[in-house]
């Protein structure tokens, strides 16, 4: 009888988790419905909940816009945690302390929020290991990261969830979950 009350538990306190990875890959679906270009050039930006121009971005916007959908603003986040803990942040860009318009727009530096927030998940070769609402990132040519989340459609072939992205022509779902190797796996809801 115990086991019986943990299962109907864990699938109640559970639910509002699903929700809300259901919701942040719908947010994403809906990305893509809009004519973005490829810039990575940086801009000042309000600050908190700053965006730039809504036909302007990269793969690190679609997970910004995504989760700001969501109410997460993770300029802010991303932010107040590196202005406490700098020094724990990658060191690539020879900067001496945080900065609002550019920090969370950086995949390494997502990478890193993602873990202090204890939202890793291992990196695997195996698809069903890959939720929607899950972030993935990539290296490319071993010199280039890329981001993405998984989103709540299947491939043609159904073996695996679509990933939306912009690795330049935009915001838009693609088969490419294995198609760079994969380099952090992330599920993070924000506290909720």
């Amino acid at each position: 009888m115990k086991y019986f009350f943990f299962l109907i538990a864990l699938f109640y306190f559970d639910k509002p988790n699903e929700d809300f990875f259901q919701k942040l890959s719908d947010a994403a679906i809906a990305l893509t419905e809009q004519k973005v270009q490829y810039d990575p050039s940086y801009f000042v930006i309000a600050y908190p909940n700053g965006d730039l121009p809504a036909d302007k971005g990269v793969c690190a916007d679609v997970i910004i816009r995504a989760y700001r959908s969501m109410g997460i603003d993770l300029q802010k986040e991303v932010h107040e945690d590196m202005n406490r803990n700098f020094s724990a942040y990658p060191q690539r860009w020879g900067l001496h302390h945080a900065d609002p318009n550019i920090d969370h727009r950086r995949v390494p530096n997502l990478m890193r929020f993602f873990e202090r927030k204890k939202s890793s998940l291992p990196v695997t070769h195996h698809a069903d290991d890959y939720h929607p609402g899950d972030i993935v990132c990539w290296m490319i040519n071993g010199k280039l990261t890329h981001t993405g989340i998984m989103v709540n459609r299947r491939t043609a072939d159904k073996q695996r969830w679509m990933v939306v992205h912009n690795i330049g022509a935009g915001q838009v779902m693609e088969d490419c979950l294995f198609a760079f190797p994969i380099i952090g796996h992330y599920r993070y809801n924000g506290g909720r």
